[in-house]
């Protein structure tokens, strides 16, 4: 029931343009890292290998919202651990182009995969995944459980941070989200 309150509220104040970044200096595998250790036990109940790759040329200190980029890896990261059955959910992490991206510009942009081998979503509804109260069909939340807010919330947290999220997945095969 909490989780569906903060859902709300959070979704609430992104609507009513009220959610404002804390953005400060991180350690960045730590939030990672720390994601995850919190997710491994929903992972290793299912008997499901939960994974992080980072690329070797990444800073270990970045400046950003680290709250928020918790959020939105829990949110990818739960919901990969909810849908899959069998096999693993990877998280991978690489230096990516940003938008305007030039010489002068030193901005460092990343982008996460949340990838996994899970039930899939069909083609005809990803063009309104990120859509609120939106679920896969209609049979999910009962089976599943949750709001249908979660992939909202997160699309809105990943472009209030700047960044663009997409997914690409098959039925049976699984799913993969990308977020920069």
């Amino acid at each position: 029931l909490l989780e569906i309150i903060n859902d709300i509220l959070d979704f609430a104040k992104i609507e009513a343009g009220r959610l404002e970044l804390a953005p400060a200096d991180f350690t960045l595998r730590a939030v990672v890292e720390d994601t995850l250790e919190l997710l491994a036990p929903r992972a290793h109940e299912k008997g499901l290998e939960l994974s992080f790759r980072e690329a070797a040329e990444l800073p270990a200190v970045v400046h950003g919202d680290p709250l928020r980029l918790r959020q939105v890896l829990t949110n990818l990261v739960a919901n990969a651990i909810k849908f899959t059955e069998h096999g693993e959910v990877v998280v991978d992490l690489r230096r990516a182009a940003g938008p305007g991206a030039g010489p002068a510009d030193d901005t460092l942009w990343l982008e996460f995969g949340v990838r996994d081998t899970g039930i899939g979503i069909d083609a005809e509804v990803l063009p309104r995944l990120f859509s609120a109260f939106t679920q896969a069909h209609g049979g999910m939340s009962r089976r599943y459980g949750g709001t249908g807010l979660g992939l909202a919330i997160t699309r809105q947290l990943v472009e209030l941070m700047g960044g663009h999220i997409e997914v690409r997945s098959a039925p049976g095969i699984g799913s993969e989200f990308r977020f920069s």
